[in-house]
């Protein structure tokens, strides 16, 4: 029988011998990867996807909150638009980004809680495929008539309609958006005449309602306040759960007969899934300090957004009870995929 060399005999025992600790390593190894990553995140910039056009109230919202936010991580925040199918693009980018914490994605519920119930193949899931961060605020919604309808009240706008036999239009900024969903709502719960509208954006939509050739607008504060103020546009109701401080004569849906009635845009940041729970939290943290900065929060109000920053947790929740109201919506109001 022929005799091991000593060498290979050692060489073997050696490896027999490092055999557990080489186990060992191999399965704490992640997590201490993890672990160093989230200490030394960011170390380069961070993409951040707005999965819309340069200048809407979304994209002029995400870039206000990436500045700041920027200067709190000390990293620069790269605003990358990619518009195109109601948000559904950009979105589907983010979802298939590395997740470590360096792609996120602007998240508006339209796109995230309406477009799975409104489009057909939609490229993502919600809830599977994106990790919620933190939501940066709520977009209050109002509806507003052309002064020459003859109404001031929600009350009297219900009233009047029945009196239409081909209802009263409202317009908004397209199928399956957040304002048409409100009024398909409001239809619902009130029985109020209603027919939608739908446009191509807010802007056509606007200057037809105060134009006179579309009597109703249901539309983000934002872009009707300048109108409400120089008394162009009558204001109706907001759909918030109490009145605004810029329109404080304006009463809520609730105050003029629906109960519960809270239809408001969020807009957030998320991440792709399965990105670390670690650099989530520091981003949460750093993202709440910033919407929370009273300077953020001036200017935030100036888009009509009420700044409101909140955990993963509660973002979450938010986002998974929003899909199944509005699907509720939808299939009530026999909204056709698109």
């Amino acid at each position: 029988m022929p005799h091991s060399h000593p060498a290979s005999m050692h060489s073997r025992l050696l490896r027999r011998a490092l055999a557990p600790l080489c186990a060992a390593l191999a399965f704490i190894s992640p997590a201490t990867h993890a672990a160093e990553t989230a200490a030394q995140y960011p170390s380069k910039p961070i993409r951040l996807i707005v999965p819309f056009s340069p200048g809407g109230v979304t994209d002029t919202g995400a870039r206000i909150v990436a500045d700041k936010l920027g200067q709190k991580l000390g990293q620069q925040i790269i605003v990358d638009n990619k518009p195109g199918a109601s948000g559904n693009i950009g979105t589907q980018m983010a979802a298939q980004a590395e997740p470590d914490g360096y792609t996120l994605v602007v998240g508006f519920d339209g796109t995230l809680v309406i477009n799975p119930h409104v489009s057909k193949n939609i490229p993502f899931d919600t809830l599977k495929d994106l990790a919620p961060v933190s939501k940066i605020g709520d977009a209050a919604l109002i509806l507003v008539a052309n002064p020459k309808l003859p109404v001031n009240t929600f009350e009297e706008l219900i009233a009047y309609s029945k009196t239409q036999p081909n209802g009263v239009s409202y317009g908004s900024a397209g199928v399956g958006s957040t304002p048409h969903l409100a009024g398909e709502l409001l239809r619902e719960r009130t029985g109020i005449n209603l027919v939608h509208i739908p446009y191509k954006g807010g802007g056509q939509a606007m200057a037809d309602v105060v134009g006179g050739t579309l009597p109703l607008l249901y539309t983000a504060v934002a872009g009707a306040y300048p109108y409400v103020e120089r008394k162009q546009l009558k204001a109706i109701i907001v759909s918030t759960d109490k009145r605004l401080a810029s329109l404080p004569d304006v009463p809520t849906a609730a105050e003029s007969g629906v109960k519960d009635f809270v239809v408001n845009s969020w807009v957030g940041i998320l991440a792709p899934a399965k990105t670390p729970t670690d650099i989530i939290a520091k981003l949460q943290g750093a993202i709440n300090e910033v919407v929370h900065a009273p300077d953020t929060q001036e200017r935030l109000a100036g888009l009509g957004i009420t700044a409101s920053g909140n955990t993963p947790e509660e973002f979450g929740k938010q986002i998974a009870a929003d899909l199944k109201t509005y699907e509720t919506i939808v299939k009530n109001a026999n909204i056709q995929a698109k």
